[in-house]
């Protein structure tokens, strides 16, 4: 018996942490790097990165039953951070082939090593700050999995976001309770749209969390891409290929690759739940995460280098300089080192195109 968030847990049995920790983040750049991704770093002030902390709310869970697929450059650095995880269950891709590849490598590796196992594929990147509903969602969703459904946590929406995919619930399945039909899966709306899934209450926030066995998850890339599943099971069987074949692999989601197909075909339910989630997409997120003083910015790191008036919004101070911020509302300031970014919450997702130019300018270095 463990504790998850205060509460009593038992570990599921036969359950598998699958964390791909992939991505650059680059709507949080300065502060994301490619070299040093949003994954590696402390975004919530816990004194844990976001690896980190995904790995102590999947603990409880799995226990030691972990596999993490990164990309080869940021190996070390999650083997240095998850002093409780084997080294030899943090693998490394050689390139970046989406997260089809990623999650499918571990399905085929857990295939050969623990046919009769469930694995559940988590963000690295994410936060939930109920570990407590989280650990009983995942439960549930494990216990239909075993029946062979490909499973995802729909979060209930608590805003009519145009930031995220939708799932659209179906029927209630029978001997799961808390378990629903996959009408389909929906691309990201416009906010009109949004707002009218919320009111029909029978949407929810597809956050990327798929629970399956193994065997399932590649018979079910098997039928919509054969010779990717091929490919995959060969490289498990034996991994001294994966440079050789991982180079041909579609580089394509898990959502187009299996799970849209497969909800069309009637094989993806879901478990509805509310965990305290967000996948801190860009600086509006990670301010409305952070606590706030009312009347100040939110301060993420040393509050004593940042002099306020008549101001708001975030600020990140990285490179040890005082900065002072008087009559602005909502700003955003990230100082690091290299690189200064001021803009506002309401223009956050534009930071990305910040990194599309400087990569085009040939500075790759800051980014």
């Amino acid at each position: 018996m463990t504790s998850v968030g205060g509460e009593n847990t038992d570990t599921i049995e036969g359950f598998w942490a699958v964390v791909p920790a992939g991505g650059a983040g680059t709507r949080l750049w300065p502060l994301s790097r490619a070299a040093a991704p949003k994954f590696l770093r402390d975004l919530t002030g816990s004194g844990r990165s976001l690896l980190q902390e995904t790995h102590d709310r999947l603990a409880p869970l799995v226990d030691d039953r972990f596999l993490v697929v990164t990309g080869a450059a940021h190996r070390e650095a999650v083997v240095e951070q998850l002093a409780g995880v084997a080294p030899e269950c943090v693998l490394a891709e050689p390139s970046p082939r989406d997260s089809m590849a990623a999650i499918g490598l571990a399905a085929a590796i857990l295939e050969l090593t623990d046919p009769e196992a469930v694995m559940g594929s988590f963000a690295a990147d994410h936060v939930i700050t109920d570990r407590a509903a989280f650990g009983v969602a995942v439960a549930t969703a494990v216990a239909a999995a075993r029946d062979g459904w490909l499973v995802t946590l729909g979060i209930d929406p608590t805003f009519p976001s145009s930031a995220f995919g939708y799932i659209r619930l179906g029927d209630p399945l029978a001997g799961h309770e808390g378990v629903f039909g996959v009408e389909a899966f929906v691309e990201k709306p416009s906010p009109e749209v949004a707002e009218g899934y919320l009111a029909s209450g029978s949407y929810r926030w597809n956050a990327g969390m798929f629970v399956v066995r193994p065997t399932v998850l590649l018979d079910l890339l098997a039928a919509e891409h054969p010779e990717f599943a091929v490919r995959l099971r060969e490289i498990a069987a034996d991994r001294s290929r994966l440079a050789e074949l991982w180079p041909d692999l579609p580089k394509i989601a898990l959502d187009h690759a299996v799970a849209e197909p497969a909800a069309a075909a009637g094989r993806v339910v879901t478990v509805p739940a509310s965990f305290g989630w967000d996948d801190i997409g860009d600086f509006d997120s990670l301010a409305t995460l952070l606590p706030a003083t009312p009347g100040r910015p939110t301060v993420l790191g040393d509050e004593a280098l940042v002099h306020a008036i008549d101001a708001t919004g975030l600020v990140v101070p990285r490179s040890g300089r005082t900065i002072a911020v008087v009559g602005l509302e909502d700003v955003v300031v990230v100082d690091t080192p290299d690189a200064l970014l001021v803009t506002t919450r309401a223009h956050a997702q534009a930071v990305k195109q910040v990194v599309a130019g400087l990569q085009d300018g040939g500075q790759r270095d800051l980014t």
